[in-house]
């Protein structure tokens, strides 16, 4: 076995460490398991992470093959993001004992057995049997762990973790209705398991807490470098108040546009504009029965596929395949509103998405004939779901399971524009960009936002709204920049924000990804305006970013250069 193969070993077996990645990946590993939440695992990770970063350094020097490279460069990225993750402090403690996540931890895993995996019933019932007779060690495991946590992410964790019931209620009704053989079994253990989750709440919720939860500059320089984006932090800050300022010049226009066009009030505000396309584009929902919803979704994908095939904008596999359906009822205390579950990584045969919609009265407003086209563009084809169905499909398997979100946002994002711009939405092309411009304003606020919670600096809330920000609470602060830029009602907003705390790095990725990627196409249209026609760059735009695989953007830079055999330029900060 070669040394590059042997890299390639270690890289899975790190990612396969995790057993919830091991169900999310489709590798029938470690399937009766709960991850182990103790700083002992913690530290063996973190040195197995190491090794490979140092491994990846010693081989990379001596290989000559253009994509070995590009792989090894990958895999240490990787290592070195979960060496970071491992190892990241602040307050003078482990970020990991000041993070309390034995909701998400416990359920996501047993959630991917129950939304991903295509065994039986049966033999997925047997694992999520398992997996809950050893929750009462997991959170005992847990509550040794941690040490002053954050007081927000406590109360993160117990609202997730009071969910936990419901969800497990819900697991037996499945299993009655399967009627699984350890039935009795079952229920058994979900008794324990809920006892153990209330004496975990009222022991977690007697912990010491801290409000502080800023990682301080160097750190968040670190964290963004770890993830393959080559810009600094004032480069991601101007990234964002350009787009805000461009954006919001883009939606007055359009408003005045559309206000003119309907006989409006020219008094109109974007907001009372989108309450009132909504409404005249609302989707026809007769007695109440919302399949007539999932139908119309369903009508617009396939519409969809039709506009992308007959004009050969992207090139789409064989072998995949996308299904909508609403959210059973048994599933839908895990998915309150909607959800894309992409095709495992590691699994082979038809690589199948599932898209959930979990439909109401009350949600009925969200869909509409000019939100659900774009929002297909974004989910099925070509958004993340041919994006990411095609990467299962590419040879290397670090290509296949690399997490890059500011490339998988990047290209969703790049997306809702391009497809209009072909003449989508024909007539309704202004109402949809309308539309689509006020939902992206979000990722301008994110931006922000992620470089705030990391810092602690809030100059960097400062990209162009008029907000104050000078509570000593940072969710006060972030919540009144992100309530500017979307709408959002101040509990949505202090929603939104829960992930954003704890996710960092991941919401700026939407903005810089979509920056990045225009960046590139900019730079490679320049390139080869010479050597082929406009349609023919696009296209050859789109197939070679989809069949590289998952990377960092700047990494896919590298690739079509390798593919044109010339330089593309520096991308744009």
């Amino acid at each position: 076995m070669s040394q590059f193969q042997q890299l390639g070993d270690a890289y899975l077996e790190l990612l396969l460490e995790n057993p919830n990645t091991c169900v999310e990946m489709g590798v029938e590993q470690k399937l009766d398991d709960l991850p182990d939440p103790s700083l002992a695992a913690l530290s063996a990770l973190q040195r197995q992470a190491e090794q490979i970063v140092a491994q990846a350094e010693a081989l990379y020097p001596s290989l000559t093959d253009f994509h070995q490279q590009l792989d090894t460069q990958l895999i240490a990225l990787t290592a070195r993001q979960y060496a970071q993750d491992a190892s990241l402090t602040f307050n003078g403690r482990l970020q990991a004992q000041q993070l309390p996540d034995a909701g998400e931890e416990i359920s996501s895993g047993i959630f991917f057995l129950v939304t991903l995996d295509p065994r039986p019933a049966q033999n997925r019932l047997d694992n999520i049997l398992a997996r809950l007779q050893k929750v009462p060690a997991y959170l005992q495991a847990m509550l040794g762990r941690l040490d002053t946590p954050v007081a927000r992410w406590v109360d993160i964790d117990c609202e997730s973790i009071a969910g936990l019931p419901e969800f497990f209620a819900s697991i037996l009704d499945w299993a009655r209705d399967e009627s699984y053989a350890q039935l009795d079994e079952l229920g058994a253990a979900i008794d324990t398991a809920n006892q153990a989750i209330a004496q975990y709440q009222a022991q977690l919720k007697q912990l010491p807490t801290t409000t502080h939860f800023h990682i301080g500059r160097d750190a968040a320089e670190s964290i963004v470098a770890s993830k393959g984006i080559e810009l600094s932090l004032e480069d991601i800050h101007q990234v964002a108040r350009e787009f805000v300022s461009s954006t919001r010049n883009q939606i007055e226009s359009l408003r005045e546009k559309l206000v003119e066009k309907y006989g409006l009030d020219p008094a109109t505000t974007a907001q009372q504009l989108q309450t009132y396309l909504a409404e005249a584009h609302a989707v026809k929902v007769e007695g109440g029965d919302f399949e007539q919803v999932i139908t119309r979704y369903k009508q617009v994908a396939a519409e969809l596929e039709t506009f992308v095939k007959e004009r050969e904008l992207f090139p789409i596999p064989d072998g995949q395949s996308m299904n909508i359906i609403q959210t059973p009822g048994f599933m839908r205390p895990m998915i309150p509103a909607g959800a894309m579950m992409p095709p495992p990584a590691l699994r082979e045969g038809t690589r199948t998405s599932m898209v959930y919609l979990t439909l109401s009265q009350e949600l009925l407003a969200e869909h509409t004939e000019l939100g659900i086209p774009l929002m297909m563009v974004h989910e099925g084809i070509p958004g993340h779901h041919l994006q990411l169905a095609t990467a299962t499909m590419h040879a290397s398997i670090v290509r296949r399971t690399f997490n890059a979100n500011e490339h998988a946002e990047g290209w969703t994002t790049m997306l809702e524009d391009y497809v209009l711009d072909q003449g989508l939405m024909g007539e309704l092309t202004d109402e949809a960009r309308f539309v689509t411009k006020l939902d992206l304003s979000r990722i301008g606020a994110r931006v922000g936002i992620d470089l705030y919670f990391m810092t602690g600096d809030t100059s960097y809330l400062d990209i162009g709204y008029d907000v104050s920000t000078d509570s000593e609470d940072p969710f006060v602060n972030a919540a009144s920049l992100l309530i500017a830029a979307t709408g959002f009602t101040p509990g949505r907003a202090q929603s939104e924000l829960n992930w954003y705390s704890q996710e960092r790095g991941y919401p700026l990725s939407y903005l810089v990804g979509n920056r990045l990627v225009w960046d590139l196409k900019r730079d490679f249209m320049a390139a080869t305006k010479d050597k082929l026609s406009a349609l023919e760059q696009d296209r050859e735009f789109h197939r070679i970013y989809l069949e590289s695989g998952n990377m960092p953007v700047a990494k896919l830079r590298t690739v079509f250069e390798h593919e044109l055999g010339t330089a593309l330029g520096s991308a744009a900060a």
